[in-house]
């Protein structure tokens, strides 16, 4: 079993040095790096080890914040080289899939994290009832107000094009022809 680090720091300010130090201490062969905020869907480092993990290995990273976005990302990450025969540690957190209580931990961390999301959904659900009671629709506002689709249809009576009048009211064209639409299906 080869053991494959991963480290990251959000900001050029912070040092990989005490996380790259404890990965090699805990035996990893490699260690790929990221200097990126962990709020990114793209980080390069982290998909060079992905690709490089071969079945039987593990991914190790120094703490669990260091691998996932987010509590779903984590085990959905997780979950995909669970399913690849990869194993994952976390040092700090002691978590590791390669053994049997490591895995009942992550399964743990698993169910608290659909839990989560369902919490979400059901809170969305409840907020976008309500407002409906209160007669107030969910989404954003819209960007063609009745002032400016009256606007432009003057403008069109005119003899300006759609994509004249949109460029004019500072919205775009795909908004305008929508918002025509409607307002002829009403």
């Amino acid at each position: 079993m080869a053991l494959i680090g991963y480290a990251r720091v959000s900001t050029t300010e912070q040092k990989l040095e005490t996380q790259v130090d404890a990965l090699k201490a805990a035996g990893c062969e490699t260690v790929f790096e990221d200097v990126i905020s962990g709020a990114k869907a793209e980080r390069p480092g982290l998909n060079d080890a992905l690709a490089f993990l071969r079945r039987d290995d593990a991914l190790v990273v120094w703490k669990l914040d260091r691998l996932g976005r987010s509590m779903t990302h984590l085990v959905e990450t997780v979950a995909d080289l669970g399913n690849r025969g990869i194993g994952f540690r976390s040092l700090t957190e002691g978590v590791d899939t390669t053994t049997t209580g490591g895995t009942l931990v992550f399964h743990l961390f698993g169910a608290l994290a659909q839990f989560e999301r369902d919490l979400i959904i059901e809170r969305t659900q409840a907020g976008l009832k309500a407002a409906a009671t209160r007669g107030r629709k969910g989404g954003r506002k819209p960007v063609v107000t009745s002032k400016k689709l009256e606007q432009a249809r003057a403008y069109i009576s005119d003899g300006l094009t759609v994509r004249e009048a949109a460029a004019r009211l500072k919205i775009s064209k795909t908004s305008l022809y929508n918002a025509l639409r409607d307002q002829k299906s009403d």
